[in-house]
This record gives C-alpha cells, sequence and structure tokens, in this order.
C-alpha cells in the first residue's frame, strides 16, 4: 500500500513538472505580440511598377491581407494550391525611390501578425541574380548555405528551432516514463 503511495506521488511530481513549464512557455509565446510567420516576396529586390509574388506562413485562417506603402493596393492573399501558405501577387507602385518597405500581413484577426519587406532598386539597374537563401527540402541538404559562403554572398539564414508545441509533447513525454518508471519499481518491490 505504501509503494502505491509513492507511486501516486510519482506521478503528481511529473505531472506538475510538466504543467509549470509548459505553462511559462505558454505565457511568453501566446500573447507577446510578436510577429510570427514569415513573407517570402519573389523576387526580393524589384524596380517600381514590376509584380512580385508573395508567400505568407503563419496564418491559420484561409484568408489574409497584405499592406505596403510600395503596394499599388492591399493585397488579398489566398491559399496557395501546394503549401500551407497563402499567396497572390502584388503590383509595386511605379512611382516609388529606391529603398527597403516593410509588408504588414493581417490575419486571424490580428494587424501586423506577420512581417516582411521588400527592396526597391533603382529602375534602370538591373534585378540581382537569385540567392539560395535556405536549404532544399528535396536533398540540397545544407548546401545553400555553403554555397552562399563559398560565392561570396550575404544572405540571411533562418533557422527556426523546436516551438512550444515540442516542448509540450517532450515533456509529457517524460512524465510518461517517469511514471512509467516509478510503476514498474513498485511492482519490482511488490514481487521481489
Amino acid at each position: 500500500m505504501r509503494t502505491d503511495l509513492i507511486a501516486l506521488r510519482a506521478a503528481g511530481v511529473a505531472a506538475l513538472l510538466v504543467t509549470l513549464p509548459v505553462a511559462a512557455a505558454h505565457a511568453e509565446g501566446g500573447g507577446s505580440g510578436r510577429p510570427t510567420g514569415s513573407v517570402t516576396v519573389t523576387p526580393d529586390a524589384t524596380v517600381p511598377g514590376s509584380q512580385v509574388d508573395l508567400r505568407v506562413s503563419g496564418c491559420k485562417e484561409a484568408r489574409g491581407k497584405a499592406f505596403s506603402d510600395a503596394f499599388e493596393a492591399p493585397v488579398d492573399l489566398v491559399p496557395s494550391a501546394d503549401q500551407p501558405t497563402l499567396t497572390n501577387q502584388a503590383r509595386i507602385r511605379s512611382s516609388l525611390t529606391p529603398g527597403t518597405f516593410e509588408i504588414k500581413v493581417t490575419c486571424d484577426g490580428v494587424d501586423g501578425k506577420v512581417r516582411g519587406s521588400v527592396r526597391i532598386l533603382e529602375p534602370n539597374r538591373p534585378s540581382p541574380p537569385a540567392t539560395p537563401t535556405a536549404p532544399v527540402h528535396a536533398g540540397g541538404g545544407g548546401t545553400a548555405r555553403l554555397t552562399a559562403v563559398h560565392t561570396g554572398a550575404v544572405i540571411a539564414l533562418r533557422e527556426d528551432g523546436p516551438g512550444t508545441r515540442h516542448a509540450v509533447i517532450g515533456l509529457v513525454l517524460a512524465a510518461v516514463a517517469a511514471v512509467a518508471v516509478a510503476l514498474r519499481s513498485v511492482r519490482r518491490r511488490r514481487s521481489g
């Protein structure tokens, strides 16, 4: 009977250890108001009067709207056919001066939930050649980073680690393992 009580207490402690970090992680990331997701602009540098493709990740709903001083008008975003992202094309205003312009995406009822930028070049200057910005999911591995280093290109790689969901799963699995070990030791004490 006493060993059952010890196992029950161990299970309670394991549940508490899982609950506290999860609550803290949710409090940090949940209501921070920081933008989540990303905006991919293709090409990322263009000239006034051109058209760019937008691809937005981080929106749960199937609709969104992209705003920028660089666009002729706000852009309605729709689900893409091949990925869980929102997409559409934007026309760049022809009267822009060169510079970097912020893009804010409103989705899931949050203004500016996702943010990005587009660079506007001088009209007579050709667009820079495309540079790999992330490893290819189809077997390229980390070659984009190596290629950029060897060609002298400067790129910004965004590498996201595990998020809150992964932390919760890991903590739950650790708690289940702790309870299993506690119960197994109780059973061994009874039989031996």
